[in-house]
């Protein structure tokens, strides 16, 4: 299987939670007691619907066939004030950077961002309290109880944000691939042709010293990808999340470097403004076809408000050098 078929970021998901147990209108009776007073136990309450962090899941492949995920009901309450069990929890594990959205409304609930976060989705109904809750001074012998709460169903959706230190902007056939892979273990498939990177890659980059980054490889922006052209929207979310953004433009590029990095600028800001703000690296790929002299002239046409660098990913030309460049942006 391809990584392409492994790499789900997208499942709508039924979650029922359960009921909630009934009291109990017991009254007391044993061999001395023929008219005691109530014991009924409270029900127990329904299982809840729980989403999970695990930062050892990249993909929510394991959920992509689980369209209904139902929890189990609270027993009823017993005597002698014998609380009823609580219903089974249902808990969906999720990679880090996943929203969880309301099918109908689209609206979003919430955000899964830590190893070990737990968040409820989908409450279980609350068990009914017993009889003895009722007793009164006026009542003492309550033949009552609540029945249990019952438990909800709703349609939601789970959506992936990759969550990485570095995103690879560029169209298709910068380079990107052929980064990644020579700077971590990650193997994308690499091609001459658009859209070879149909889903996030991720590697791990090793740094000195011992320390590493999480390096993504999203797929190539086309002009139009801001408003779902192409693989569009889809894959733009996912450099929603990085911390920093490293542009790559190919030297042999039919329009300037300045030119192609104002269109990918452009395609981010009109997706989500909120992204300029993130720092920004430029890569010009591709450079062990340039001469010194050519070099020297394409520098005065980059862009002058974003730090940038000739690479080869082949000939390994000043790879530690972004790296380091890389790093230094990390952890401003």
């Amino acid at each position: 299987m391809s990584q392409g078929s492994n790499f789900v970021d997208y499942v709508k998901i039924c979650c029922r939670s359960g009921h909630g147990g009934a009291g109990s209108a017991h009254l007391h009776r044993d061999i001395l007691t023929s008219k005691g007073g109530p014991d009924g136990g409270d029900g127990g309450r329904g299982g809840h619907v729980i989403v999970k962090g695990n930062a050892q899941l990249w993909t929510m492949l394991h959920l992509k066939y689980r369209k209904h995920v139902i929890a189990g009901d609270g027993d009823s309450g017993g005597s002698s004030l014998r609380s009823g069990k609580t219903g089974r929890d249902e808990i969906l594990e999720v990679p880090l950077g996943t929203t969880v959205k309301n099918a109908e409304t689209g609206e979003i609930i919430f955000e899964i961002t830590e190893d070990g976060e737990t968040r409820i989705l989908t409450p279980g109904g609350r068990g009914g309290q017993g009889n003895w809750h009722f007793k009164t001074s006026t009542q003492q012998t309550p033949r009552y109880s609540q029945p249990g709460e019952e438990g909800k169903e709703d349609w939601n959706i789970l959506e992936l944000k990759i969550l990485a230190d570095v995103g690879l902007v560029g169209f298709p056939n910068a380079g990107k691939s052929t980064l990644l892979s020579v700077v971590s273990a990650a193997k994308p498939e690499i091609a001459d042709y658009a859209f070879t990177t149909i889903v996030p890659n991720l590697g791990i980059v090793a740094y000195r010293g011992g320390k590493s980054f999480v390096m993504a490889d999203i797929p190539g922006i086309i002009e139009g990808a801001s408003q779902g052209k192409g693989l569009g929207f889809r894959f733009l979310r996912h450099i929603e999340r990085n911390s920093v953004l490293l542009f790559m433009v190919p030297a042999d590029t039919n329009r300037s470097i300045k030119e192609e990095y104002q269109i990918l600028l452009h395609e981010l800001k009109e997706y989500n403004p909120e992204m300029l703000h993130k720092p920004r690296v430029l890569a010009v790929t591709k450079s062990d076809m340039l001469d010194d002299e050519l070099m020297t002239e394409m520098k005065k046409e980059l862009p002058t408000d974003v730090p940038s660098i000739f690479i080869s990913s082949v000939a390994q030309k000043n790879i530690n050098e972004l790296k380091d460049l890389l790093w230094k942006e990390i952890t401003k």
